[in-house]
């Protein structure tokens, strides 16, 4: 186990005859009886000194005195397969920095040989406590057990202070207050409403990553409403801020406007929440303010098709890869469909139920009614389609190909797609089940492209 590893690693470093402890997030998780992420070890120990006594080690970011030693493979046991687990332990020599010109780095950094002074640069109280896991011993020069007690985010000393050096730290205090269910401290998240659009300096990427936290970790209502309250949203998001208080008609949505819905469909997602999910659920109704009218009823007429390319400009702004883009809009653009699904022939049905991640489809659907009429009518009909239609049905083999048409004597062109999709529409549809009956409707439905000069 990780935890072994780290512990060995403390007891090598005292061995060395220096000071070390576990520190940080692992510490607070440990005190409320979670299983941590990962660990992270501070030490009087240079970076120079601890790549002597482990080898194996690497720097990451031997200036700031941080260096990561390599968990062997014999101790990972389960957590070799998560994505989510480091694979090594940090290592952080006992320093206190000076200055932050870029608002992420210190522009200096002294070494020291106290534990005291070295929690006193971390964010939160309830991230800088540290503990001999050998004897199991708290040290805590900063009151983070009383605000674990007590469910409290505080900044290490002065807020504004904290804050400056690193700015995606307003944000980490609303994750860990919506994450554990704690109230942010009230000098600290004034501090963050006064702060709130400097969130603007830091990188897309950064605040990307904190906000995919918040929205997979389970608790992606309540984070999003702090991001509100603290003023945070309009600066990170502001087209989900721009969905308060629009209207939406009460016989579909009894719940409340766009942005009352959208939170209360967060509270629905799965945990473990895969993020293409979870960005697609915040962004499936971004469309609608823009689109918002009142006629004989208030309407969002395109709102999906508005959605589509309002979320993209979301994700290239974040810098979601193509791939993850591509999903989160399909999520955007493909939510109506259901409404439509009873209705739906087998042919359309079946290329609808074969979307790509189409279980994320129905999450995001079931999450949407359950936010708003609770009516699972057409969720519960999909899935009994799905236990009913077999795999060789959903996707039966191709009964004519292009090679087909070309042997005929046609060049490629788009007719192609028309005349296979058309034998693949009645395949679906049960119509053909053999290659004859398949190049007979050929020659039925498309007589005039064929002639007896070539045929099959």
């Amino acid at each position: 186990m990780i935890k072994d590893f780290a512990t060995s690693i403390v007891q090598t470093l005292r061995r060395h005859g220096f000071q070390a402890y576990l520190v940080g997030g692992c510490v607070r998780d440990l005190l409320l009886g979670r299983e941590p992420k990962d660990y992270d070890i501070s030490t009087e120990a240079t970076p120079k000194q601890v790549m002597e006594i482990f080898p194996e080690t690497y720097a990451v970011g031997v200036q700031f005195g941080v260096v990561l030693i390599p968990v062997p493979d014999g101790e990972r046991g389960g957590e070799a397969e998560s994505s989510s687990k480091r694979h090594a332990v940090e290592a952080a020599t006992f320093r206190s920095d000076i200055g932050y010109s870029d608002g992420r780095h210190p522009d200096e950094v002294h070494f020291s040989k106290s534990p005291q002074e070295d929690v006193q640069r971390r964010d939160f109280t309830i991230n800088g406590m540290l503990l001999d896991p050998v004897n199991g011993k708290v040290l805590d020069f900063v009151g983070g057990r009383d605000d674990l007690r007590s469910g409290i985010v505080r900044t290490i000393g002065d807020p504004e202070s904290r804050f400056g050096e690193d700015k995606l730290r307003m944000l980490r205090a609303v994750r860990f207050a919506a994450r554990f269910d704690y109230a942010i401290e009230s000098a600290t998240f004034a501090a963050i409403q006064r702060l709130a659009e400097q969130i603007r300096l830091v990188s897309r990427e950064r605040v990307r990553d904190e906000l995919t936290r918040m929205l997979t970790e389970g608790h992606g209502r309540h984070a999003i409403q702090l991001l509100d309250q603290s003023g945070l949203l309009r600066h990170v998001l502001p087209e989900i801020s721009a969905m308060k208080g629009v209207e939406q008609p009460p016989e579909f949505h009894p719940e409340g406007d766009v942005f009352v819905h959208t939170l209360r469909l967060l509270d629905y997602l799965p945990h473990a929440c895969p993020m293409t999910l979870a960005w697609g659920a915040l962004l499936h109704d971004v469309g609608k303010p823009p689109t918002f009218r009142v006629a004989e009823r208030i309407r969002f007429d395109g709102h999906v098709d508005v959605g589509v390319k309002m979320a993209e400009e979301i994700c290239r702004r974040l810098r979601f890869s193509n791939d993850e883009t591509e999903r989160i809009l399909a999520l955007v653009d493909n939510h109506m469909r259901f409404a439509d699904a009873m209705r739906m022939n087998k042919s359309t049905l079946k290329r609808f139920m074969r979307l790509p991640g189409f279980a994320e489809h129905m999450a995001l659907h079931r999450a949407d009614c359950l936010a708003s009429h609770r009516n699972l009518a057409t969720y519960e009909f999909i899935r009994r389609k799905q236990e009913e239609i077999s795999p060789e049905n959903m996707r039966p083999p191709r009964l004519v190909t292009g090679n087909d048409l070309i042997a005929a004597g046609h060049s490629p062109g788009p007719k192609f797609r028309e005349i296979l999709s058309a034998v693949e529409d009645a395949q679906l549809e049960g119509q053909l089940n053999s290659r004859d009956a398949a190049l007979e409707f050929v020659r039925r439905e498309f007589p005039a492209w064929f002639s007896p000069r070539r045929g099959f």
